[in-house]
């Protein structure tokens, strides 16, 4: 009944309650969020720029966000009254304290370094009687264990300076002094016992000097000007000898900046920028530890309950700018070091422009021996074109010798038989009872002039089938034309064929290989007179040479044959064409070859009225003498 009634009262109050409701919901909410949120304070020893206690805070800070479930109002107050030597120097801090927190109280506590960690247990009944705390950031020998409450939990850790200064023996093993930068505060003053106490089995081998007698002006004029085998091993300088406070990393920047010898230390705040390295206490090892313990507590753990380890040295790290500047050797670090801010490499900075580079040279490498054996296979290819031509040359002198073989033989035969005929004569006229010695000497006479004809026959053949070579010497075109023609000569005589020379006289001799050259002249000579056998006469042969305005020679050979069908003339060079029944089609490509070979050029063209004429053009070059 009493749900019935209630859903008619909101459903019958229309908008109005709606946004009752909501108003209603939304002040739950932050009444909620208000019960959730968490207070906690940290407290520094120092103040919120001294290192290594800064690093501490912020890490811790950025933790406890982290890994909180809750909202967090985080408050952070400076014990700033650590610095001094004052016997009684907290009760104007414990007022303040004591008035901010009377009405507004914390949820956990939170000391950062030993002075803080000392001044929450000392007063911790006046000023949070049931807080829970936590110490951090402090050594084990700082924090006071028979004090700690039930609300109470120490995240400590543990500095073993012995580890810290055999670390130096190792990495410098001819370190003979160290000196030991600290101030004149309380908490220096116990760190310069707890490390002359724990370095006590180490005299032997170094010795050891304080600075929390020295202003540090002075401390940097010492450092400037340190023996050799000298090491430095910061602890703090919070106040030094001239009362004067320093705060941040300035101070180990500015000593830093003049030593003359290595410093080292023990934490990692410090590491990065002026220390060498060694077994250090991460800072972030400490404030996660510390975070969890804190969430645990706010998270209604009791704080007595938790048990905690100390923190140790847990990285051996090097800084590797440190160890080029001071002539550290690898081989002297301890197994296990990690060494940072290493230079990089040429391979590691530019890997992929070396390998960019290198596959580009490795192409351009494949690219170019491609290409060297391309040429080599194109060299050899014209090498054994130049000897297929070579040798089709000798088969087409070969082919035209065979064709000339009746007339050669008929040439010779006629001086042969004009011999026999005149040596007859010489001697009968020799036997008569009285020898004609005036005839028969004017008949040997003649004997032998014919017989120097046929040997002149002889010879032009056996220098036109014989295999020449690529020697090119200076030649007389006109001569050469000579030449041919008096080996055609009974071909010309045999079919009526009228030859006609125009023969340039200021002709200039030109250098090439005048067996190649005549072997031109005797393919176009034949294959006009083969032209002109089946026509009627007039039968012509012009053969005409002249020079030209580009210092060349240019030979014409016409005849008045058949000439040449037009739709061939672009094909008459090409090898293996032919129009002849009988023919190889190799002559006139051979002709080119040669020509081309002598750097020059070689074309027909139609006689007129009928016929074809072939022109051929070489360059003049001045023979060498």
């Amino acid at each position: 009944m009493r749900r019935r009634v209630f859903t008619g009262a909101i459903a019958g109050s229309g908008p109005k309650a709606g946004v009752i409701f909501f108003l209603m919901a939304l002040f739950a909410c932050q009444v909620t969020l208000a019960a959730e949120n968490k207070r906690v304070m940290l407290l520094h020893s120092f103040g919120q720029d001294f290192e290594p206690w800064s690093e501490y805070a912020k890490d811790i800070r950025a933790e406890l966000k982290r890994q909180s479930p809750w909202p967090l109002d985080i408050i952070e107050n400076s014990l700033v009254t650590a610095r001094f030597s004052d016997e009684n120097p907290d009760a104007p801090f414990v007022e303040y304290l004591s008035a901010l927190f009377a009405k507004h109280p914390l949820d956990l506590i939170v000391s950062v370094g030993a002075p803080a960690a000392d001044f929450v247990q000392r007063h911790r009944r006046r000023l949070f009687p049931a807080t829970p705390m936590v110490l951090t950031a402090v050594d084990q020998r700082r924090v006071q264990y028979s004090n700690l409450t039930g609300d109470d939990v120490a995240v400590a850790v543990n500095i073993n300076y012995l580890s810290a200064f055999e670390n130096i023996l190792q990495v410098l093993p001819d370190t003979k002094d160290v000196i030991v930068v600290v101030g004149t505060s309380p908490i220096e003053k116990f760190w310069k016992e707890a490390i002359g106490k724990q370095a006590e089995p180490l005299t032997n081998r170094i010795k050891l000097s304080w600075t929390d007698e020295l202003p540090f002006g002075e401390l940097l004029k010492q450092a400037s000007a340190l023996p050799p085998h000298t090491a430095i091993f910061w602890e703090l300088m919070i106040v030094d000898a001239a009362g004067v406070v320093y705060e941040g990393d300035l101070p180990l920047e500015r000593l830093h900046a003049v030593a003359n010898a290595p410093i080292f230390s023990y934490d990692e705040s410090f590491f990065g920028s002026a220390i060498v390295g060694g077994p250090l206490l991460i800072v972030a090892d400490t404030s996660r530890l510390t975070a969890t313990v804190a969430v645990r507590i706010l998270n209604g753990e009791k704080a007595g309950d938790i048990k905690v380890s100390p923190v140790e040295f847990s990285a051996l790290r090097f800084d590797w700018r440190q160890m080029q500047r001071w002539g550290i050797s690898e081989k002297n670090l301890p197994p296990g070091g990690e060494i940072l801010f290493r230079d990089p490499t040429i391979w590691g900075q530019y890997r992929a422009y070396i390998l960019a580079v290198a596959a580009a040279i490795l192409i351009q490498a494949a690219l170019i021996f491609w290409l060297l054996y391309e040429h080599r296979r194109r060299h050899l290819a014209e090498v054994q074109a130049r000897d297929s031509i070579a040798e089709l040359t000798q088969l087409n002198r070969l082919a035209t010798a065979g064709e000339l073989s009746a007339a050669i033989a008929h040439e010779i035969r006629q001086p042969i038989a004009g011999m026999v005929a005149m040596a007859n004569a010489a001697v009968r006229w020799l036997s008569r009872e009285t020898p004609d010695i005036g005839e028969a000497r004017d008949a040997m006479n003649n004997v032998v002039a014919t017989g120097h004809h046929a040997s002149e026959v002889i010879t032009n053949v056996r220098e036109l089938f014989g295999k020449d070579t690529q020697e090119k010497t200076p030649t007389d075109v006109n001569k050469l034309i000579g030449k041919v023609l008096a080996l055609v000569y009974i071909d010309l005589r045999k079919h009526s064929i009228e030859t006609q020379l125009n023969l340039s006289e200021q002709l200039p001799p030109l250098i090439g290989n005048e067996v190649q050259l005549r072997q031109v002249v005797l393919n176009l000579v034949m294959n006009a007179i083969e032209s002109m056998v089946s026509v009627a006469e007039p039968r012509v042969l012009s053969i005409k040479s002249e020079s030209t305005e580009h210092n060349s020679v240019l030979v014409s050979i016409a005849d008045t044959g058949s000439g040449i069908d037009v739709a061939n003339l672009n094909r008459i060079f090409a090898p293996m064409f032919t129009t002849k029944t009988r023919g190889m089609g190799m002559g006139l490509s051979i002709c080119k070859s040669i020509i081309d070979s002598h750097n020059g050029g070689i074309w027909v063209s139609a006689g007129v009225p009928r016929g074809a004429i072939f022109h051929f053009e070489l360059p003049l070059r001045k023979a060498i003498m």
